[in-house]
């Protein structure tokens, strides 16, 4: 539930911030017909109540060398604490592993997983997912083709 209710305007820079994360305040306060500090102090507000969690440059992983991109789906036999906590350490420590999911289902998590190629794909998955602590199978499915990527929330 959000901390505090959104309006029209509060949408609105959140929607501008989501198609170009290096507006300009003065640019973004243009926009919205408004002065520029009272366009800060809202987007500061949204900064400090977590609605922005932060800004980054979404990369061409391609280019940047990494041509596999597969969705790993795993299952885990254990889910004790300790094991549970070995498990979430090793898992934000991997480069690799863009994002993990505890599900509900079929299996326990499911993650999109990068790699260079397939024979660092193939180490990655011996030498990372199948050494996690509690984990009895490892699937992987890897992607042909990405129609669409994006982290952009419809927003409104």
């Amino acid at each position: 539930m959000p901390e505090h209710s959104l309006d029209n305007t509060d949408f609105t820079i959140l929607d501008e911030l989501q198609k170009d994360g290096k507006i300009s305040n003065a640019k973004l306060a243009s926009q919205l017909a408004m002065s520029e500090s009272p366009c800060w102090r809202r987007l500061k507000k949204l900064e400090d109540e977590g609605f922005i969690e932060g800004y980054h440059a979404k990369l061409n992983r391609r280019k940047v060398g990494y041509g596999v991109l597969s969705f790993v789906t795993m299952t885990c036999a254990l889910h004790d604490e300790k094991t549970k906590a070995e498990f979430e350490a090793l898992v934000k420590q991997s480069e690799n592993i863009q994002s993990c999911h505890n599900t509900a289902g079929n299996t326990d998590f499911v993650m999109q997983v990068v790699a260079r190629d397939l024979d660092d794909y193939s180490h990655f998955v011996d030498s990372v997912l199948r050494k996690l602590p509690g984990v009895v199978s490892v699937q992987s499915n890897l992607s042909l083709r990405e129609l669409k990527s994006s982290t952009r929330l419809p927003i409104k």
